[in-house]
């Protein structure tokens, strides 16, 4: 019998804390071989079951946390290649009925200014972004009953109707909002939402309810269950994540990855991405001061590297939470997609004093630019920022994309794809110290590719942008 998603009094929780623990329990007794076995069938690159994730998370010895810690960059660079995917979050309003303890939109911050943009000042916030050359965003929305579904798809449609300039236009929207029913994700799924995201913040249903104290969140199950909902009403993407300094991080980890395989289950599929903030100061918010389980700077990326053997194929995003160094060492070792020049309140980027901590939902580590955080990834490291949409507007996604980035998909496409919309940002919005390292990545990058077919394609789709033509991909 299918369950009904949008009855409350039918969810299950499917995730068994008992198992969890059982299986942190077996791993505190794993010696090094066992580690070292994991490893070794981590780089076959077809993933790791939650207990042996559990084994790699609880080692205690630096020098196989190393082993990790290469095994990750390995496989990494194996799927993904020197290619980022760059985002920036556009913050429609911090008005909310929750009263989540670490959140500084919480319902009782009397501290917290309140604002919800309009449709004029959504316009004006996209210009903004689309001059600086953003084009993916990711929609963040508080969770008040006076926003529902129609209101949320009527402001990606707002953010969609924008075009500044040549090449200015927002190409993929992504959503992170309150989970809806399944009529509700439907009418995103219509006007054209990518990846619709939402944090379960913890999976330990003790801690989730001493957290959560007022407002629709305090149900733990629904949130549990928006994934399924989401995918019932015919959005392939979704992008899970947890708040690390809440609970216990190896329980939080393991939460995830049974999320994760109920997804795959349920319908064949897994999340197309995980992110996983830390705890970070927010006005109002004493926890967020003093996270109970503070994660130290070696744990968190040792985190990263683990996700990234358990599940090669799902994209791992980092926000600005973090600093620009620490964000350089998360990439190496899994990192895929990454938030740039970001604020974190509504109004933020046409706001000229954008630091505030009276209206922004926590404090943010990296506050360089866009422009200056290319120039970092593609001068300094030999990284391609991309901004490619190609596999959304032709249908790749879901299982489909799964299926195809398991055969080498990623550098096929992806990757000559990602050189193409980074040629198209240092044509038209790139400083001239930026255009001129950009050109030189490309440069090298081009004669390095080893398809000599897709490289003619390539190069002529190169000498089309420059010539003024735009929005090419293979």
């Amino acid at each position: 019998m299918k369950q009904d998603y949008n009855a409350t009094d039918e969810l299950t929780n499917f995730i068994d804390e008992d198992l969890i623990w059982s299986e942190i329990a077996e791993a505190e007794k794993a010696d090094k071989a066992q580690v070292r076995d994991i490893i070794a069938k981590a780089l076959e690159r077809n993933g790791l079951t939650p207990a042996e994730t559990a084994i790699l998370l609880k080692n205690q010895d630096k020098d196989l946390d190393e082993e990790i810690f290469d095994a990750a960059k390995s496989i990494k660079k194996g799927i993904y290649g020197n290619r980022l995917v760059l985002f920036a979050p556009l913050y429609i309003t911090n008005e909310c009925g929750n009263q989540c303890e670490y959140c500084g939109f919480n319902a009782k911050n009397r501290s917290l200014q309140r604002r919800t943009l309009t449709s004029e000042e959504i316009h004006k916030e996209v210009e903004v972004l689309e001059k600086q050359g953003h084009k993916r965003l990711l929609l963040v929305y508080g969770e008040h009953p006076k926003h529902d579904a129609d209101w949320i798809a009527q402001t990606v449609r707002d953010v969609y109707s924008v075009t500044s300039g040549k090449s200015g236009e927002i190409r993929r929207v992504n959503i992170n909002c309150a989970p809806l029913d399944v009529e509700g994700f439907r009418k995103l799924h219509e006007v054209g939402i990518g990846t619709y995201q939402c944090f379960q913040e913890t999976y330990h249903t003790e801690t989730y309810k001493k957290l959560h104290t007022g407002g629709r969140k305090t149900d733990f199950l629904w949130r549990l269950h928006t994934m399924h909902r989401a995918m019932e009403a015919g959005i392939d993407d979704v992008g899970m994540g947890t708040l690390f300094g809440l609970h216990d991080t190896t329980f939080e980890v393991l939460g995830l990855l049974h999320h994760c395989r109920q997804l795959e289950r349920d319908h064949g599929v897994g999340p197309h991405t995980i992110s996983f903030p830390r705890l970070e100061p927010a006005l109002g918010s004493e926890i967020a001061f003093n996270p109970p389980y503070p994660t130290s700077g070696h744990e968190f990326k040792k985190i990263v590297a683990v996700l990234r053997l358990a599940v090669p194929y799902t994209g791992l995003i980092l926000t600005t939470r973090e600093n620009a160094e620490f964000r350089r060492e998360l990439i190496e070792v899994g990192v895929s997609q990454l938030s740039a020049g970001s604020r974190t309140y509504p109004g933020a980027y046409s706001d000229p004093e954008y630091d505030r901590p009276d209206v922004q939902q926590f404090c943010i580590g990296d506050n360089r630019s866009l422009d200056e955080i290319i120039l970092s990834i593609a001068g300094e490291h030999g990284y391609v920022p991309s901004w490619c949409t190609a596999c959304y507007r032709m249908g790749r996604t879901g299982d489909h994309f799964m299926e195809l980035a398991k055969t080498g998909f990623i550098q096929k496409f992806c990757l000559p794809n990602g050189l193409l919309t980074f040629k198209e940002y240092l044509e038209d919005y790139a400083s001239e110290e930026t255009r001129k390292a950009g050109n030189e990545l490309i440069q090298r990058e081009v004669e390095s590719y080893d398809d000599p077919k897709r490289k003619k394609i390539l190069m002529d789709r190169l000498a089309r942008m420059e010539a003024g033509e735009r929005d090419l991909y293979i």
